[in-house]
C-alpha cells in the first residue's frame, strides 16, 4: 500500500485493481499500510502462532529487522534517493537485497523460526529465501521493462521512466534474465541438505 504512494512508486493499479490511494485516498492508504504492518507483528505475538512465545518474540525481532531500516525501509530508501543515478551492477543488488529481499528472506526464515530448526538449518534457509528474493526482484523488473499491464496488473515501464536502478537498465534484458535464472538455482542449492523435506 506504501509503496503505490504519490510519494514513493506513484502506482495506480495494484493486481490489476486502483491502488489504494486511487481507490480510497492518500490518507487513507497511509492508515491502511500502517494497520497492516502492525497487524503483522500482532499476529507474530500472539499464542496462537506458537505455544513457545521464544520463538514468537524471535519472529516479532526477525520481522522488524528484515523490514525496518537495515531492511526494507531502507532499501526502498536507497532507491528512492538513487533515481536518475548511474549504479553498478553490486550498489543495485544491495538495493535490492534490503527493498525487496530481505522480507522473502524473513519468509523462508520464519518457518525455520517456527520449526525450532538449528542454526545450520536456518542459515540454510535464510540464504534460500536471500537467494530467491533477489531473483524474484529481478523477475519483477523483467516484467516492467518487458510485459504488459494485462499481464502484471500493474503500470509498466515506470523503472524506466522513473530512472530507477534495476539490474536490467545495467544489464539488458537477456543478462538481467540470466542472473535471474542463475539466482533461483542458487536458491535451490542451499535447499539440498533437506533431502525431501
Amino acid at each position: 500500500v506504501h509503496d503505490d504512494l504519490p510519494a514513493m512508486d506513484d502506482d495506480d493499479l495494484r493486481r490489476g485493481k486502483p491502488s489504494c490511494h486511487r481507490a480510497f485516498d492518500e490518507a487513507t492508504a497511509i492508515l491502511a499500510g500502517d494497520a497492516l504492518q502492525t497487524r503483522a507483528f500482532e499476529v507474530l505475538a500472539e499464542p496462537d502462532t506458537h505455544s513457545n512465545p521464544d520463538a514468537r518474540c524471535e519472529l516479532v525481532v526477525a520481522l522488524a529487522r528484515a523490514t525496518g531500516a537495515r531492511g526494507m525501509v531502507g532499501g526502498q530508501m536507497i532507491d528512492m534517493v538513487s533515481e536518475g543515478q548511474a549504479l553498478t551492477s553490486q550498489q543495485i543488488t544491495r538495493l535490492q537485497a534490503l527493498k525487496t529481499g530481505r522480507l522473502i528472506q524473513f519468509s523462508a526464515e520464519a518457518g525455520a523460526i517456527l520449526g525450532r530448526a538449528g542454526m545450520s538449518q536456518r542459515h540454510l534457509l535464510a540464504a534460500y529465501g536471500r537467494d530467491l528474493g533477489a531473483s524474484v526482484q529481478i523477475a519483477d523488473d523483467l516484467l516492467d521493462a518487458v510485459g504488459t499491464t494485462e499481464e502484471t496488473g500493474k503500470t509498466t515501464g515506470k523503472d524506466a521512466a522513473a530512472g530507477k536502478a534495476t539490474l536490467v537498465a545495467v544489464l539488458g534484458v537477456e543478462r538481467a534474465r540470466a542472473q535471474a535464472e542463475a539466482l533461483a538455482s542458487q536458491a535451490s542449492a542451499q535447499l539440498e541438505s533437506f533431502g525431501a523435506k
